[in-house]
């Protein structure tokens, strides 16, 4: 029996006996997809065509379909996507602009994980209407998972899709997404947001912040595509199955919107991304917990980590030297740093660690303010960049 784990939702196209992707070394588990292994052209099929909550399936599938893509991408040297055998992997992807950019995810146009990526050879984009055109990688994001591609748009009749804006999220807002599963080109999928604020991996050892869980049906090859609101707008990358076939179960994972744009303004300027790193481990602090601990703080972030020669480390925060055992947990640090704010604003439920320091330039000077015990102090930190590792990154 196959251990349940997220698996990215990338078709692998085998070419050879025995392709699939490798599970070693990662701690996102990939299931290969049992996608055809020629190309059918110009085939649509409506899925779900049924209105849910307000959303017009029907109506928002015939308007913005076109601007919805097959990403094909081409891989040798023996790799596969996140190191397979070898062959072509087969993702979605949607239409930026008129100048021919179009949004993907990273591991459906590269190989390898971290410092390991290694771009796909070739990329081809097919559209609703069957005309495929050869597509140039920009650039990747392997943080959010986030790739840029971009073809020549001369004689191209182009529908970008308008990104929406992933803050304002509720649970049960009804969603749609227009992908290629297994292969199917052109598929639509209705449901609505099971959850938000979820943290998925990504294809280095940092996780993806704040991503949304939908029912719609997420499956191999919808990878890319976009999750699409009642009004049609972009409110993030299907990207990830929770899965123990590789088949959608009704758990799956879209990389938000905001972190979208944030990478793609960044691809479009150099084809490279940046982001601030301030060297630490953390889990959540809660009142109970902090009341076990005897930390003077209702909210905030547990040092549990500080990696050697980071920024954190040179600005003195520590992990306790103590551990102790609280509601099934073990291991706990006790009489360590807690982070309660950034620049003066506060961690809480919704806001995490995380969010407050990767949207940060490297090099950006922070103010955090630090709890240990009951002393309270504010300590100025200078971010670094973060590197890609060999491996997971």
């Amino acid at each position: 029996m196959r251990r349940a784990g997220l698996a990215l939702a990338v078709a692998l196209l085998a070419l050879a006996p025995g392709c699939g992707a490798d599970e070693s070394g990662s701690s996102v588990a990939v299931e290969e997809a049992s996608a055809p292994s020629t190309v059918e052209r110009n085939r649509i099929e409506v899925v779900e065509s049924q209105g849910d909550g307000g959303l017009d399936a029907a109506a928002l599938y015939e308007g913005l379909s076109p601007g919805v893509v097959t990403v094909i991408s081409v891989f040798g040297g023996g790799q596969a996507p996140l190191g397979g055998d070898g062959g072509s992997g087969l993702g979605s992807g949607f239409v930026l602009d008129e100048q021919g950019r179009i949004a993907t995810n990273a591991h459906v146009v590269s190989s390898g994980l971290g410092g390991s990526l290694e771009p796909a050879e070739e990329v081809y984009v097919e559209f609703a209407d069957g005309n495929r055109v050869a597509a140039r990688i920009v650039g990747t994001d392997p943080f959010a998972d986030v790739a840029l591609l971009e073809i020549d748009p001369a004689g191209l009749s182009l529908t970008p899709l308008e990104l929406g804006s992933s803050d304002q999220l509720s649970v049960g807002q009804p969603v749609a997404a227009i992908g290629s599963p297994f292969g199917e080109r052109q598929s639509l999928s209705v449901g609505v947001i099971s959850a938000i604020d979820r943290d998925i991996q990504s294809l280095t050892r940092f996780q993806i912040g704040n991503a949304i869980q939908t029912d719609a049906a997420i499956n191999q090859g919808n990878s890319g595509g976009p999750l699409l609101d009642a009004q049609g707008r972009v409110l993030g990358i299907n990207a990830q199955i929770r899965s123990t076939s590789g088949g959608g179960v009704g758990v799956g994972f879209a990389i938000p919107v905001d972190t979208i744009q944030r990478s793609l303004e960044q691809l479009r300027d150099d084809g490279t991304v940046s982001y601030g790193f301030l060297g630490v481990s953390s889990q959540d602090l809660y009142p109970q917990l902090a009341d076990h601990i005897g930390v003077d703080a209702e909210a905030g972030a547990l040092v549990v980590g500080v990696a050697d020669g980071s920024p954190a480390e040179e600005a003195g925060l520590e992990v306790g030297d103590e551990t102790t055992e609280f509601q099934g947990q073990r291991d706990i640090p006790e009489g360590g740093d807690v982070i309660v704010a950034v620049d003066g604003e506060e961690l809480d439920d919704d806001t995490g660690l995380a969010d407050l320091i990767e949207g940060r330039e490297p090099g950006a000077e922070v103010e955090l303010t630090v709890i240990r015990g009951n002393e309270r102090r504010d300590v100025e930190v200078t971010l670094d960049a973060r590197e890609l590792r060999s491996g997971t990154g």
